[in-house]
């Protein structure tokens, strides 16, 4: 499995490639009982599929699968794409395309200009849509400790945040482990990421708990959700370690943590983000989605 750099990669090449691949045929996913009927879901989770894990297939592809599936949203689509997601009556659940990269963000003065130019135009065209998650990323510390770079980031999302409180977006900023896959990166325990939105105290700045990057770097991930629910807008999943599929091949017990999460009265998405290993890629995600329909 390649390292996280692989989201940066399909990230990237996604920005580039445009919808231009959004637009390709819908071609044949795996023709068996284990992909293409629908789930019965219990309505207890809203479930998404991050796009970058399935970059391999052509947008249209994912949705038609995701539809099959029971999957009510794509995570991670840009404005480009969200036409193709509308034509399958899919969310965009966490909408991009404002961020520079994972290693530039509102941690760092010096991104603030791009930052702000780029969430101010991007906020109305979210709101526009219809939709109401934008990613955004504290960026790495570059030698910068946790009070000058919750100052910093306090600083920079300020400016943003009454446009996203006006048109009714939530910036959400993801929390990524700093140990395996993005070394350096600020925002790599709940604790920072909680104490800037007690700061910005606003109901539009959430964070993103991603499950397989908070159990590199704390663990605890159940109590973290019990915790400091209140400032968790959304939720990733992937399987520790390898960052693969949610079975049984990998440390944590998904069923348990998903009913942690309804406890709270969560009613945002929960975005697959696993990186499919097998050969029917269709096939893990609507396990994994089976897995986490508690």
């Amino acid at each position: 499995m390649k390292k996280e750099n692989s989201r940066r990669d399909a990230v990237r090449k996604m920005l580039v490639a445009g919808a231009g691949v959004a637009l390709a045929p819908v071609a044949g996913f795996s023709a068996g009982t284990s992909s293409s009927e629908n789930l019965n879901m219990k309505g207890n989770i809203n479930h998404a599929v991050c796009r970058w894990t399935y970059g391999h297939l052509p947008l249209e592809e994912l949705c038609a699968a995701a539809k099959q599936i029971g999957i009510k949203a794509i995570d991670l689509v840009g404005p480009k794409d969200w036409e193709v997601l509308k034509k399958y009556g899919l969310d965009s659940s966490m909408c991009n395309g404002a961020e520079i990269n994972l290693v530039d963000g509102f941690c760092e003065p010096k991104f603030h200009d791009t930052l702000i130019k780029n969430y101010t135009e991007m906020i109305p065209l979210v709101a526009k849509a219809g939709y109401k998650n934008l990613i955004c990323f504290s960026g790495n510390r570059r030698g910068m400790d946790d009070e000058t770079g919750l100052k910093n980031s306090v600083q920079g999302l300020k400016k943003i945040l009454p446009l996203a409180e006006k048109h009714g977006v939530v910036i959400t900023m993801e929390l990524l482990n700093s140990r395996v896959d993005h070394t350096d990166y600020m925002c790599d325990r709940s604790a920072w990421g909680v104490e800037l939105c007690k700061r910005l105290g606003t109901a539009n700045f959430k964070l993103l708990f991603d499950i397989y990057h908070m159990q590199i770097d704390e663990g605890d991930i159940m109590r973290s959700i019990q915790k400091n629910h209140q400032y968790f807008g959304h939720y990733h999943t992937g399987g520790n370690p390898g960052r693969n599929e949610i079975d049984e091949s990998q440390e944590l017990y998904y069923p348990a943590i998903m009913k942690a999460i309804v406890a709270t009265g969560f009613k945002g998405y929960v975005a697959q983000e696993f990186i499919p290993s097998a050969s029917d890629k269709i096939a893990s995600l609507r396990k994994a989605v089976q897995l986490c329909d508690v």
